[in-house]
């Protein structure tokens, strides 16, 4: 099969990626807490609108599906999809709530510290009768977190979305990516992570998460095995500086890691997710080839990697000029 890295982006397989957008408030100064930070920069973020950023950075076509405030913090959060080429023909506005908000510090031993403004915010807000179905059918992978489950009614609409993606043919790729702090309990969190699991075809996972989910703190094929459900295609889990191990119904392996100067980890898996989910819209069959498919997440790593290298998540995302560079470094 020929490659498409030539095509246009409007030849290419639509991947829709659905959940929050937020702006993560970030200090001006690294290694403080929320507290003694002198001020903060705007990051936008959300890790469904990462992704879909990461995909229309390396060529890809995405659209994101979502409720932003109708504030100027909502209208700037579409402007910024927009800039970056991402379809908005599933963003909705909501005029009572405002656009979700997060106050995020790297303290000085590494460990993230989060403070969430969401009360409700307008993303917990979507409905079912406000998605836009026809954008959704037409994906070729739907993408989505979490997050979204948390709370009536985003949560059926997340439902909704999901059915009628895989309904019209759609691949489902799950990253529950865990915030722990927004969820009622850990047991909560579990649960309902979970209670989607068997719907997806590939599935990503933090070596955190990987503990959180298994209730193991073991990172070994066993623990992410245990994890493993019969419809599945594919199964990641990503271990920071140390790589990722990939796992399909007849092979499993790891990939090492890049090994470049971290800054900020923020989007390094939203990253790597897009850069995957670019490679494979238009052939599937890359899951079922192994020398194929860790070529493809050897680039993805490297796209993760790019990312640690400069402050905030959508500024770091790569184009792939960048990921080759590095690969052939």
């Amino acid at each position: 099969m020929a490659g498409n890295n030539g095509s246009s982006a409007s030849s290419k397989g639509l991947i829709v990626s659905f959940g929050e957008m937020l702006i993560d408030f970030v200090p001006t100064v690294s290694g403080v807490s929320l507290a003694e930070a002198p001020g903060f920069l705007k990051a936008p973020g959300g890790a469904p609108a990462n992704v879909a950023i990461a995909v229309t950075r390396l060529g890809g076509k995405s659209a994101f599906v979502g409720k932003l405030g109708d504030d100027e913090f909502g209208h700037m959060l579409a402007g910024i999809l927009k800039e970056n080429g991402v379809s908005g023909d599933g963003i909705n506005f909501d005029t009572g709530a405002r656009t979700a908000l997060a106050f995020v510090t790297l303290r000085a031993d590494g460990e993230r510290e989060f403070m969430f403004y969401r009360n409700p915010s307008a993303d917990m807000l979507l409905t079912p009768e406000e998605l836009n179905l026809e954008l959704i059918r037409s994906a070729k992978v739907f993408h989505y977190g979490s997050i979204s489950l948390i709370v009536e009614p985003c949560r059926s609409a997340h439902l909704k979305a999901m059915e009628v993606a895989k309904d019209a043919g759609a691949l489902l790729s799950y990253d529950p990516n865990l915030r722990l702090p927004l969820w009622p309990s850990a047991d909560e969190a579990r649960e309902q992570i979970m209670s989607i699991w068997d719907k997806a075809d590939v599935i990503k996972v933090s070596d955190v998460e990987l503990e959180f989910l298994t209730g193991s703190d073991k990172i070994d094929d066993e623990s992410a095995m245990s994890l493993w459900h019969p419809n599945l295609t594919l199964l990641l889990v990503t271990l920071g500086e140390k790589g990722c191990r990939y796992y399909t119904k007849n092979f499993h392996g790891a990939i090492d890691a890049f090994h470049v100067k971290t800054v900020d980890t923020t989007g390094a898996g939203d990253s790597f997710v897009g850069a995957l989910l670019c490679k494979i819209v238009d052939d599937q069959s890359i899951l079922e080839n192994e020398t194929r498919l860790r070529d493809i997440l050897t680039f993805a790593c490297a796209c993760g990697a790019i990312t640690t290298t400069k402050k905030g998540a959508i500024p770091a995302l790569p184009n792939e000029s960048d990921a080759l560079s590095l690969l052939k470094a």
